[in-house]
């Protein structure tokens, strides 16, 4: 699945995975960004609680929003992929300056959401400016290719990953979340091994990314966001790796990331904060 195209005259709206534990109360600053970049106390915001079985998940995240002066936030009660074709559901995701999909389980996302309406709309919303923020498995559904599962730990092995198909806002990413927390960075490798071509995003709790229409993004948060290219992979033994046992990876691209730090996208390159980075030049 992959983004839907921009029209002539508009601009895609920011794409911003957050690795799950965001700040909610003393520093929220994921969470205020986002509110801020979708109209602030203007805001339209629209919460996605379906990745979750706790029954107060969206009114939950509507009380944070309000507290952060959105007037105007309500959650969709998606529990069914009967749901998700629900016209009205759909059209409320239409209005939306901002549509943030909570945590839970990424497999509960991808098979109530996949290939639905409500699932269409948020592709389509999203390349009229419509921002879309998500947490924990609300992050990694966002990619064309979704991590679901996998072991913890530093190598990469085979079957150290599990994948499926995700909402389809980028095609050039694969992302991972609660990452240093949970120890995931074999999975992440094991994941890239699957598709050299992809950049493999794992993002810590508490840390964000928030992707640009132009392909950069700016980490946001407490924590570290690491970088995993292998677009010029010289050697793989994945191919040929029996069951558990690790995978070779030469070649790979590793770049480590924190609050400030930005990526390019499209060149794959790091640069540090821009304060950092003017200072460099000074010298």
């Amino acid at each position: 699945m992959c983004p839907a195209n921009v029209e002539d005259g508009q601009q895609r709206g920011y794409i911003i995975p957050i690795g799950g534990a965001e700040n909610k109360d003393d520093n929220p600053s994921i969470l205020k960004k986002f509110t801020e970049i979708s109209g602030g106390s203007e805001a339209r915001i629209v919460i996605i609680p379906t990745a979750s079985r706790l029954d107060d998940t969206g009114e939950n995240y509507e009380k944070i929003f309000i507290n952060l002066g959105v007037e105007m936030v309500s959650h969709i009660p998606i529990v069914s992929r009967e749901d998700c074709n629900n016209p009205e559901f759909a059209k409320r995701c239409e209005d939306a300056t901002g549509i943030f999909i909570t945590g839970g389980n990424q497999l509960r996302l991808s098979t109530i959401l996949g290939g639905t309406v409500v699932a269409q709309t948020i592709r389509k919303v999203n390349a009229r400016g419509v921002h879309i923020a998500g947490t924990s498995a609300g992050a990694s559904i966002m990619s064309q290719h979704m991590i679901t599962g996998g072991e913890s730990g530093q190598s990469p092995t085979e079957g150290g990953a599990t994948l499926a198909p995700g909402l389809g806002l980028s095609n050039v990413l694969i992302i991972d979340q609660h990452f240093s927390q949970r120890n995931r960075l074999g999975r992440l490798l094991s994941a890239v091994a699957l598709n050299p071509f992809l950049m493999g995003v794992g993002i810590d709790e508490d840390t964000s990314i928030f992707i640009a229409p132009d392909d950069t993004f700016e980490v946001v948060g407490s924590g570290g966001v690491t970088i995993i290219d292998g677009s010029d992979l010289k050697y793989s033994s994945a191919h040929g790796t029996t069951s558990n046992n690790s995978i070779g990876l030469l070649g790979l691209k590793l770049d480590m990331l924190n609050d400030g730090c930005r990526f390019d996208l499209n060149k794959r390159e790091a640069y540090p904060p821009i304060d950092v980075e003017q200072d460099i030049c000074k010298l």
